[in-house]
């Protein structure tokens, strides 16, 4: 199957350059960063004959020596970092030896750099002459020194500005940000100016200690996944602090567990959204320093939130002046981060490519892994651009059709699956219930399942193929035209035992140029059809109601995770645009209007009381963690899907105008059903046509025990009446529930009713920082259609222009 070479590249041998205990030691032999067939590694066939992987799927027996390649490789990498630094978790302590660090009498600061001739630590602290300040180099490329304190005080002032000097073999000097800095600026005065590494180490009286213990881990995730950035409602950058009073309470009030903060890693690009990391140790400063951070990061978790970061190590910024890439002065790979020639280079994201089997890009990595982690008190990561580091050609032109040749072969770049086996290894051994999720749309097998198995280690994996069908059906099907069996087939292809985070929509359908599902559903009656005065536009009515039904049957069939993007809950009528040359560096669209949903007078508030009672349906009965998942009928005629997961059971009537009275749904269990939650509800903006005081109960069918005798193969079944665009889910009430207390046997939509008033009271607080106005409609197409360019908002009161809208 697979060789030595694989479709890799062989590197010079390599040495590690922190050896246990932070000593320098020179070893007797080279370690290379391919590890081929060094004999005093384990044989290929040494306790990893049975690959449960294999066992699970056999149709992965004929790949079974890529996988028993993969998996030494892994083991030999794991035992040389074992041998060598101590083991794994001791090598991902590198923030302790490189970069700036404390230590008696001083500060040390350490940086790989072989390829650098001369060395200098320069900064404001010496007035940016490094001539009193020169490093020395050792056997492994590493440049140190220690800066003894002054006067009993650092001789680095903390928040003082400091840069690394080298020189290039051609004896030209450069100027640098430290690799390992963990907080960098730039001066917001000047245009375009190069960030500067900041020296942050603050008296104890400013440091931030953590208060709250991190939440549980939940029995499945429902994500929030949010900007920092833009989540003001105004056009500007909102800070860490603000975010976490103003917008986690919104959060928490909707019933998720789990916040996913994009961009926290600095990138001086704002527009890259995140994606092109320069500093990675390094909070982003537009929003704060490293101790607001965690301020957000504590509050989230006194809510009972846990936080994931979304990590970036699929590739880094080619800025030279501010990042990571200002270190390649054109040295082999063994004495670069990155890889050389087209293999370093990603042609779509202008991006550099690690050198996955490079010690000290290895150490690098799992060292920022472990320092948000233990540092900043995060609860896992989401793993941006898996794709790009499994394979060779990064997914680039690649449609992948599910044929396991695609997946294993020489195109299969195992350096960066076994980095990725040695991350998700590291990350449950420091945090066990820590949550890590893969951005992957290949659809790799094993990538969900344990390393112990023959996997890469992941929890999860984004069901990133859901949003492109809703798409695809919104743009280019009429609503009968719609597929039931392929929406279910879409929404329930997963691979067994191998858990996914689904999602109708996230950020990258908020982009501009993009559309998001309700700027698709609505259009332009999003800014004048929405108001509660005056009777909903066909558009809007559909629009709603289909907004409801697409997230609601893809939280509850599309994986055993959720995730939505900040805004989208309420059907955010714009898209996002970060200040960028094209459109001016405006901050205009940079921004998420949260009066929108506050306002009682416009729909919005519809969607986001039904993104509310959607995971509250989840928190009550837990139906995303449950294994049972059974579709019972896809009727194409009727436009209905009714399936059960856990003990709810489902009913979604896609058709346009049909109601059916009195049909006929199937289910596991005999008994009394009643409805949990009702898209079709008043409060979530429908017209109120099921009742929820009525008791369905159930009737056997066909032969005890075989199956095809039943109706739909389901043992039971009642009847319901399903409205046209509704979706009803139905919970079995327990016997012994009757005498309980009432918030056992009251369905969602009567829960929230009772709770609402509450919730908003606590939400309006929280937020009480924030303008609420009314909305401003311009007629700027002078067509008499309302339509706006933006949303804008007057701090006035609401009065009775509302009826305008």
């Amino acid at each position: 199957m697979l060789g030595s070479s694989s479709g890799l590249s062989p590197a010079p041998p390599l040495l590690p350059s922190v050896a246990k205990n932070s000593k320098w030691v020179r070893h007797g032999f080279a370690i290379s960063a391919v590890l081929t067939d060094d004999p005093t590694m384990t044989t290929v066939g040494d306790g990893m004959e049975n690959i449960g992987l294999v066992s699970i799927d056999p149709g992965l027996e004929s790949f079974k020596d890529h996988f028993r390649y993969r998996m030494k490789r892994y083991v030999d990498q794991k035992k040389l970092i074992e041998r060598y630094e101590g083991g794994l978790e001791e090598f991902a302590l590198g923030y302790q030896k490189f970069g700036f660090n404390r230590d008696e009498g001083g500060i040390v600061y350490r940086e790989w750099a072989p390829a650098a001739q001369e060395a200098q630590i320069i900064g404001d602290f010496n007035g940016w002459d490094g001539s009193n300040h020169r490093m020395e180099k050792n056997e492994f490329g590493v440049w140190s020194i220690k800066i003894p304190d002054s006067g009993g005080n650092p001789a680095i002032p903390h928040n003082s500005r400091v840069k690394f000097r080298f020189m290039h073999g051609n004896g030209v000097w450069v100027d640098r940000i430290p690799a390992w800095i963990k907080y960098a600026t730039v001066d917001p005065a000047s245009f375009g100016a190069p960030y500067d590494g900041v020296y942050w180490d603050p008296p104890t009286s400013e440091r931030y200690e953590f208060k709250f213990p991190r939440p549980p881990k939940p029995n499945a995730p429902r994500i929030y996944e949010a900007h920092v950035g833009m989540s003001s409602s105004e056009p500007r950058v909102n800070s860490y602090r603000e975010f976490a009073d103003n917008v986690l309470p919104r959060i928490r009030a909707n019933n998720y567990n789990t916040v996913q903060l994009m961009a926290v890693i600095e990138h001086s690009y704002y527009a890259s959204f995140g994606y092109h990391v320069t500093n990675f140790f390094a909070v982003s400063s537009r929003s704060g320093n490293p101790e607001d951070l965690k301020y957000l990061i504590d509050k989230a978790h006194s809510l009972g939130l846990r936080v994931l970061m979304d990590v970036v190590h699929s590739h880094a910024s080619n800025n030279v002046t501010d990042g990571l890439n200002g270190f390649d002065i054109g040295q082999g790979a063994q004495e670069s981060y990155f890889h050389t020639g087209d293999r370093g280079y990603h042609n779509l994201w202008d991006s550099r490519l690690f050198n996955y089997a490079n010690w000290e890009v290895l150490r690098f990595l799992l060292s920022n892994l472990r320092w948000w982690l233990e540092e900043f008190k995060f609860d896992g990561f989401r793993f941006d651009g898996v794709t790009s580091m499994l394979y060779h050609h990064h997914g680039i032109n690649m449609a992948f059709t599910g044929d396991y040749n695609e997946y294993f072969s020489e195109a299969t770049d195992v350096d960066a699956v076994v980095y990725l086996m040695l991350a998700n290894y590291l990350i449950h051994n420091i945090l066990p219930d820590a949550t890590v999720i893969a951005e992957d749309v290949s659809g790799m097998p094993g990538l969900g399942c344990p390393v112990s198995e023959g996997g890469v280690g992941f929890d999860y994996r984004l069901a990133m193929a859901i949003p492109d069908k809703w798409i695809d059906y919104l743009k280019n099907k009429s609503d009968l035209e719609w597929s039931m069996n392929e929406i279910s087939r879409s929404l329930t292809n997963r691979r067994y035992t191998e858990k996914c985070v689904a999602y109708a929509e996230s950020h990258d359908q908020s982009i501009v140029g993009d559309k998001t599902l309700a700027f698709i559903l609505m259009d332009k009656e999003m800014y004048s059809g929405m108001s509660c005065l005056t009777e909903a536009p066909p558009a809007v009515d559909r629009g709603i109601a289909l907004h409801k039904m697409i997230h609601s049957i893809t939280m509850a069939l599309g994986g055993e995770g959720y995730l939505n993007f900040m805004g989208n809950e309420f059907g955010h009528p714009e898209w996002i645009d970060f200040p960028r040359e094209g459109n001016g560096w405006s901050y205009e669209m940079c921004r998420r209007q949260w009066n929108l949903a506050d306002m009682e007078h416009l729909r919005y508030k519809f969607m986001n009381a039904f993104d509310r009672a959607m995971n509250l349906l989840d928190e009550k009965y837990s139906f995303l963690a449950s294994t049972k998942q059974i579709v019972s009928s896809t009727n194409e005629e009727d436009k209905v899907i009714v399936f059960e997961r856990g003990d709810l059971v489902f009913v979604f009537n896609f058709h346009p105008e049909k109601t059916y009275d009195g049909y006929k749904v199937g289910c596991d269990l005999p008994g009394k059903y009643r409805v949990a939650l009702d898209s079709d509800a008043l409060e979530f903006g429908g017209h109120g046509r099921v009742g929820h005081d009525a008791d369905h109960f159930t009737s056997p069918e066909g032969i005890p025990g075989v199956p095809e005798t039943n109706f739909n193969n389901r043992p039971n079944s009642f009847k319901v009446l399903s409205p046209a665009r509704t979706c009803v889910v139905y919970y079995r009430v327990e016997e012994s529930e009757e005498s309980h207390d009432d918030n056992d046997e009251m369905g969602v939509n009567e829960i929230l009713a009772a709770d609402v008033i509450t919730e908003q009271e606590d939400v309006e607080e929280a937020a009480s920082r924030a303008k609420v106005g009314k909305p401003n409609l311009v007629d700027v197409d002078g067509d008499g259609s309302g339509l706006s360019k933006t949303v804008n908002f007057e701090v006035e009161d609401i009065g009775d222009d509302a009826s305008d809208d």
